[in-house]
């Protein structure tokens, strides 16, 4: 289930990222050890997040992954092995929330997706999920939220 969708404004947001290009099949494998890599770096450069952790994917195929994994930060981030400087783009984007299950993103995409569709936005290739209230908050998959931006290209 999904929020109405809403188009919006973006700044740009400063942020730390990993740069991940994994297949499909390993990235619950993947996200945890990463964040966990993360945020282990930011404690170490003694920078709070001010964000949960977000997925900015770059491109996706049937396959395979490519995406930043990250958190908003207020500070700049040095670089130190996987960790780099990055950034949530700014933009027009339309934006969502959905509710429930990480499995259940790829039919909650589907609707996001088709609801664009029918009022005639015209998509970018990239798109992040924000993955603001997850188990890291409650292990109730029931309870967690996710935010869905798909930058628009006019």
């Amino acid at each position: 289930m999904i929020d109405t969708p809403q188009i919006l404004q973006t700044v740009a947001l400063p942020a730390a990222v990993i740069h991940l290009t994994i297949p499909r099949s390993k990235m619950m494998q993947e996200f945890g050890p990463a964040v966990g890599e993360l945020l282990s770096e930011l404690a170490t450069q003694g920078i709070v997040p001010l964000s949960a952790a977000f997925a900015h994917h770059l491109k996706m195929t049937p396959d395979e992954f490519d995406f930043e994994l990250g958190f908003v930060v207020d500070a700049p981030v040095t670089a130190s092995g996987r960790v780099q400087p990055g950034e949530l783009p700014a933009g027009k984007v339309a934006r969502t929330i959905y509710h429930g299950p990480y499995e259940g993103l790829p039919q909650a995409w589907g609707e996001f997706v088709k609801w664009m569709g029918a009022q005639g936005l015209k998509q970018a290739d990239d798109l992040w999920e924000l993955y603001f209230h997850g188990p890291q908050s409650d292990p109730d998959p029931k309870t967690w939220k996710t935010e869905l931006n798909r930058p628009l290209v006019d």
